[in-house]
């Protein structure tokens, strides 16, 4: 194989990225390296690259010149020493959760709570993150090395461009997963029609969900929303009234006992606040879409109603495989997902024209295997 790659890379923030020639990475030891054949541009990738580190500077981003890619899809190339349960020519999703293996959470086998955690090809969540964001970098470049426990193996029947989709969609399983989802509980999404929240559409088969609520404003998108998860869905556009008094008309005054909050950043607060109204007593909230600042959330109402309000910020590589395992079984049906796929040339065109996007069906793919 060629000893050079293409590569796209960040310079400067703010900066268009560049195509560079790169050396192709070696898998150290429990490592593999993948050749990549789809990474998904999320819609927050414009904010990380432009604004990141004014709005979250405790939060760091790779060192500069570096190679950005959240969520890659492709083939293992090749094995670092050490690593048994994959070998070349495997389909695979790449989880980018990084984590140091050796603090306190790490060592009681809770990776997402490292005190170093990051975000491969996106940000760290600590100062100390910086070591594990340059040693793996993202996925827009030819090829990638990756710890080999990060990896989730792809059944034949699961597209890359798909499983790019990966992280998303688990953020949204992992989140109902803490919460207890299952058959007979009341769940309500606010911002289902979104690119977080359409997750729990898509899911609700699987996970055997009965009683979906579901918000959004355009109502367009809703009644495309309403068109999945076998009639399992009830939806709401914002437009038409407060959320809370929706729910308890439709659920005869009980409330939900599960709200995921998946409204991303700018959301207004009274939306979040509303859908904490709206659960039942015992109810558990998980935010997940990055509503930001400070909200005067009645905490006495939390007390008496006995409520929970939790963050979710992403999901294991257990959690990647169970969905690549439902996705096998027919359970899980990503079809409906719009694929707007770009070579890597025109990585900078993607992510300026992520804006324009049909609500959370669309799903923008990078493939360093296109043809411009």
């Amino acid at each position: 194989m060629s000893a050079t790659m293409r590569a796209a890379r960040m310079h400067h923030v703010g900066e268009p990225m560049k195509l560079e020639e790169l050396p192709v990475p070696e898998p150290g030891p429990g490592d593999v390296r993948v050749a990549v054949h789809a990474v998904n541009i999320v819609p927050n990738l414009a904010n990380i690259l432009n604004m990141w580190t004014t709005w979250f500077p405790h939060s760091p981003l790779p060192t500069l010149p570096a190679i950005f890619g959240l969520d890659p899809a492709g083939v293992v190339e090749a094995v670092g020493e050490g690593v048994q349960a994959f070998k070349p020519g495997d389909r695979v999703y790449v989880n980018p959760g990084r984590s140091c293996g050796s603090c306190r959470s790490c060592r009681d086998n809770d990776s997402i709570n490292c005190a170093s955690y990051a975000f491969a090809g996106y940000f760290g969540f600590s100062r100390t993150a910086i070591d594990l964001l340059d040693r793996y970098q993202g996925g827009l470049a030819e090829y990638m090395v990756a710890p080999g426990h990060s990896l989730v193996k792809l059944p034949d029947n699961l597209s890359f461009n798909a499983a790019a989709r990966f992280g998303y969609l688990g953020t949204m399983y992992s989140a109902l997963r803490k919460a207890g989802a299952g058959p007979g509980k009341r769940i309500l999404i606010n911002g289902i029609s979104g690119t977080l929240g359409i997750g729990a559409a898509l899911l609700a088969p699987a996970l055997g969900l009965t009683h979906v609520y579901g918000t959004g404003r355009d109502q367009g998108l809703l009644d495309q929303v309403g068109k999945l998860a076998g009639g399992r869905l009830n939806l709401h556009s914002l437009n038409d009234g407060p959320l809370d008094e929706w729910i308890r008309e439709e659920t005869d005054g009980y409330g939900v006992d599960i709200y995921v909050d998946a409204l991303g950043p700018g959301a207004p607060h009274e939306t979040f606040l509303a859908g904490m109204r709206a659960m039942a007593r015992g109810g558990i909230a998980v935010n997940i879409g990055a509503v930001a600042g400070d909200l005067p959330v009645d905490i006495h109402r939390m007390m008496d109603q006995q409520l929970s309000l939790v963050g979710s910020a992403w999901f294991t590589s257990g959690e990647g495989q169970a969905m690549a395992d439902m996705a096998e079984a027919g359970l899980l049906d990503l079809d409906p997902l719009e694929h707007h796929v770009f070579p890597l040339e025109q990585v900078n065109d993607a992510i300026s024209g992520i804006a324009q996007r049909n609500g959370g069906f669309s799903n923008f793919i990078i493939s360093p295997t296109a043809t411009a």
